[in-house]
């Protein structure tokens, strides 16, 4: 496996997250009583816990997103 190989590899996986966390946080700009009606049925859980939980959620995906994906790939740029 070469390092344009893993390159490649780490940019379309990174792409591919960025994607995914753009339409989470777009999903998150839907009208907030749908959304936690729809929660709401599977959990107990009051508006200020769904937020507080999904802004967690987002932030700790960017955060893996950056650590696993970005700086690796940023890191192969830099050595090759």
């Amino acid at each position: 496996m070469s390092a344009e190989f893993v390159r490649t590899a780490l940019l379309w996986s990174t792409l591919i997250n960025v994607g995914l966390l753009a339409f989470w946080g777009l999903f998150t700009l839907t009208p907030h009583a749908w959304v936690h009606r729809l929660w709401s049925r599977w959990i107990r859980i009051s508006a200020e816990q769904f937020d507080a939980i999904n802004f967690g959620g987002l932030l700790l995906y960017e955060i893996l997103i950056i650590v696993f994906n970005l700086v690796p790939y940023i890191a192969l740029r830099i050595v090759g």
